[in-house]
Order: structure tokens, then C-alpha cells, then sequence
């Protein structure tokens, strides 16, 4: 996924009120841009930090400047949470999520379960449809492992019981945790942070719900899904 227009940097003054973020322009401008990542961003919002910014100039939002990228751990982390779903399909036409590429239909945001929608459906004539919940993952505590989630997530927990749920009844389930950084040889589960995420973790995963994470190159030129990377 490349951006057209490229990237502004700037210099992060403060992040807050979850969709609200004060940045310094190269130019010297001072400006409020909206965050699309509604998350606590661990690690992630430290005054100071360089970023990388969208620049919508022209169009109706109401904040010109997205956040898009921040410099941190010494290299870039994508914050953007609108785009794994897109990395996602990306990384399954690649071959990076085992083999879920080769199911020739794919669907958006279809709803299955409790009022749920599920990231991508994969058809195939001859198989079981196979549901892919996509997770963005940006955080890292210890050098090398990527870690979800950063924060509770009770709609996390509720998604892998529907996932579960569907195995039951003979489907296909399959979690996709993107990475938005490069710095990581391993995804983990943030049991400490999220105990009832973890529960929920094992119990699909004994349900029969697969779980993959693939790992991304992020520069301000563009992200792209390079490689898989295994889930402990």
C-alpha cells in the first residue's frame, strides 16, 4: 500500500481526547490533526517523537492532517487502525497467511455471529468459508515480540467466541494479526494486560480457530505485508 500524496513530517506535541493530535510542521506550523486510532497507543504518543502525517488538503474533513506513522524504538510504527484490513488482503495475495490464498472470493464486513461483522469471508466452491478477523498490532515491550492486545478489549474476547462458535458449525476461523512495524521475529498474546483476552485466545485456538500474524515494512513511502512471523 503506497501514499499518494506522500507523507508530511512533523513533530508530535500531544495526543489526546483519542481522536485529537498536536503536531509542529518542518515549516514551522503548528497544527490539530485527527487521529485514526481510537486505541491507547502505548507507547506510542510521547511528545517529541517525529511522525508522518496525510495531508488531505482539498477535501471536506475537518482536520486537514491524519496520523498516520510515528518513529519509536528506533524505527516506524503505522497507527493508523483503518488500514490492516487493507494489509490484510494484501498479505493473503501474497501467501503470507498460510494457505488463504487460495480461496478465489473474498467479502467485506459481513455479518455473522451477535451483531457482528466479520473482517473478510473467503469462498471457495469446494471448502468450507473460512473467517478472517483481521487485528492491527503495534505494540512491543521486550526486543523482537510483538504483542496484543495493548489495552482490555472485551470486543476482542466476544469476537473470538463467535469465532469459536463457528468451527461448531463446520466453518473455517482464522485470526490475522497485522503488524504495523518490522522490528519483531514473534507475536504474543498480552495475557498480563488483557487476562480475559488471553482465555479467549486459548479457548478458540483448542476450538480450532487458527491464528497467523505477518509483519510489515512501514516507511513514509507506503506499508507492505514482507513476512509471517509465528504466534506464541
Amino acid at each position: 500500500m503506497l501514499f499518494d500524496p506522500p507523507l508530511v513530517a512533523a513533530t508530535l506535541k500531544r495526543r489526546y481526547k483519542r481522536f485529537l493530535f498536536d503536531a509542529t510542521l518542518e515549516t514551522g506550523e503548528e497544527i490539530t490533526g485527527f487521529c485514526p486510532n481510537t486505541g491507547s497507543m502505548r507507547g506510542l504518543t510521547a511528545p517529541g517523537s517525529r511522525i508522518f502525517l496525510s495531508d488531505h488538503a482539498g477535501s471536506s474533513r475537518k482536520y486537514r492532517y491524519g496520523f498516520e506513522m510515528i518513529e519509536a524504538d528506533g524505527t516506524l510504527v503505522g497507527v493508523n487502525t483503518a488500514l490492516p484490513n487493507h494489509l490484510a488482503r494484501e498479505a493473503i495475495a501474497l501467501g503470507l497467511a498460510d494457505d488463504l490464498a487460495a480461496y478465489p472470493t473474498v467479502q467485506t464486513e459481513r455479518r455473522y455471529g451477535e451483531n457482528s461483522r466479520i473482517d473478510l469471508l473467503l469462498s471457495s466452491p469446494n471448502r468450507a468459508d473460512c473467517y478472517v478477523e483481521v487485528k492491527n498490532v503495534h505494540f512491543i515491550r521486550r526486543a523482537g515480540l510483538a504483542e496484543f492486545p495493548d489495552s482490555v478489549t472485551a470486543r476482542g474476547a466476544k469476537h473470538l467466541d463467535e469465532m469459536a462458535r463457528l468451527i461448531e458449525n463446520g466453518k473455517r476461523a482464522a485470526m490475522l494479526y497485522i503488524i504495523q512495524r518490522e522490528d519483531c521475529e514473534a507475536l504474543s498474546i498480552c495475557e498480563d494486560l488483557d487476562p480475559a483476552y488471553g482465555r479467549a485466545f486459548r479457548a478458540a485456538r483448542s476450538a480450532g480457530v487458527e491464528a497467523f500474524a505477518v509483519k510489515c515494512r512501514v516507511s513514509p513511502q507506503g506499508i507492505v505485508p514482507i513476512t509471517s512471523v509465528p504466534v506464541r
